[in-house]
């Protein structure tokens, strides 16, 4: 019998496209469990665990101690990227994510059910602090490998827009841990919170790791990996140090071109509900409610701005965000100084959806592209996850030591997110695309 050529074809032709899908959705459910696991943190980190875990110091030093912890994860993020690029590379981006996941989940877990400082003494921040380091090794490993297996899976022309599931991750991932805090204050009240109920959303993590493990563990192996492998006349014994040598400017470029996005939303997220709540003696729930906002408000701001990047230019995108965390910076503490709730969430969502949301949207192919498939997954994880550290980790921290420094003030702040967004805007005009 002679075959039907057009549903031969047809057939060709939906395998790749279902397999994009498929692809675009594992690497967004992983990157909610990821991130709502690390967001879950730095949130809880800002309200409880000064007095919970470095109770024999002032309020002052056990923030910074409790974002010191926060740091911490972010430290180790690069050692993820290369350990699971190595592996990435060499075995497939698929293990890897599973992996991630896992490993991710069970820390989290874990700092849930860990003993405060009134039980076991200063084995709890030592404990809490090894947990955070895993959890920043873990999300090290989790970029790269997502944002590949979508970009290698996406059809050509857009790449912005399947691969972006990997930073709308982030917005959700947000939302959640945001709003189970959010709630669980509202109903447990201060003290029941502070208490116990800190740990719920910890241990809740145990059901977002289920959905992460089934979602990924049916998704295929990235097209262009495995082509590559089939290819290839040698392995790379060390794929970073390739990607090293034979393209030291993009590592350049990436730290850069992501200190706009770093500076943004954690200053938003995190250092304002603790300088808004500490220094102005404002309710935290209105930074809680910001952060379920802007999260949310993510979810459909990055794919359409990824859209548009597909059909206008990736590099147009990225440099009008960068531009507008540049001119936010400033009237965004001005509103919070001034204590006017609608100015604050103005500025909030003009700096975390617009300014924010526009870079992010465009980094996936961006930086990815930026190395050659053999040694992508080391390449583009590293330099993201070192960016990490340069901008994002220590940046809750580094903000409450410039406003100690100038007497409470937010000027040095402002100038610091400012000039971060005015190096990331350099550094992507710079950069080819």
């Amino acid at each position: 019998m002679t075959p039907n050529l057009d549903a031969v074809n047809a057939a060709s032709h939906d395998k790749p496209a279902a397999q994009a899908q498929r692809a675009a959705i594992g690497s967004f459910v992983g990157a909610v469990v990821d991130w709502y696991d690390f967001l879950l943190y730095g949130i809880v980190a800002a309200l409880v665990f000064n007095a919970a875990f470095f109770p024999k110091v002032s309020p002052t030093m056990g923030t910074l101690a409790a974002f010191a912890t926060f740091g911490v994860g972010f430290l180790f993020r690069p050692l993820g990227g290369i350990v699971f690029g190595h592996y990435g590379d060499r075995l497939g981006r698929k293990r890897m994510l599973v992996l991630t996941v896992m490993m991710m989940g069970l820390s989290t877990v874990a700092i849930g059910l860990l003993p405060t400082f009134s039980t076991i003494g200063w084995w709890a921040p030592v404990l809490l602090v090894t947990l955070r380091a895993v959890q920043g090794f873990t999300v090290g490993g989790e970029w790269g490998g997502a944002a590949l297996m979508a970009v290698e899976s996406a059809p050509r022309g857009n790449k912005a827009f399947y691969s972006s599931g990997v930073q709308v991750g982030y917005g959700v991932g947000l939302v959640l841990a945001t709003g189970f805090v959010s709630l669980l204050s509202h109903w447990l009240g201060d003290s029941a919170f502070r208490s116990w109920g800190w740990r719920l959303p910890f241990v809740f993590s145990i059901v977002l790791v289920g959905i992460g493990l089934w979602v990924r563990a049916s998704t295929d192996e990235s097209a262009e990996f495995v082509e590559t492998v089939e290819h290839q006349h040698r392995k790379l014994k060390l794929p970073v140090i390739e990607a090293l040598t034979r393209h030291p400017k993009a590592f350049a470029y990436i730290v850069a071109m992501r200190l706009a996005e770093l500076f943004s939303m954690y200053i938003v997220t995190t250092f304002a509900l603790s300088y808004s709540t500490t220094r102005l003696g404002m309710s935290r729930d209105l930074f809680l409610n910001i952060g379920l906002l802007v999260g949310a408000i993510s979810c459909v701001t990055i794919p359409c701005f990824a859209w548009l990047a597909d059909r206008h230019g990736l590099k147009r995108i990225y440099l009008i965000g960068a531009a507008i965390g540049l001119i936010g910076a400033v009237p965004f503490f001005a509103a919070l100084e001034a204590r006017a709730t609608i100015w604050i969430v103005i500025f909030s969502v003009l700096l975390a959806n617009i300014g924010h949301d526009m870079v992010v949207s465009v980094q996936q192919p961006l930086f990815t592209e930026l190395f050659g498939a053999q040694y992508r997954y080391s390449g583009a994880g590293v330099g993201y996850q070192f960016a990490s550290v340069v901008g994002g980790g220590f940046t809750p921290f580094i903000a409450v030591a410039l406003t100690s420094l100038a007497g409470g003030s937010w000027h040095l702040v402002a100038g610091y997110l400012a000039i971060g967004c005015l190096l990331s805007l350099i550094a992507g005009a710079r950069i080819r695309s």
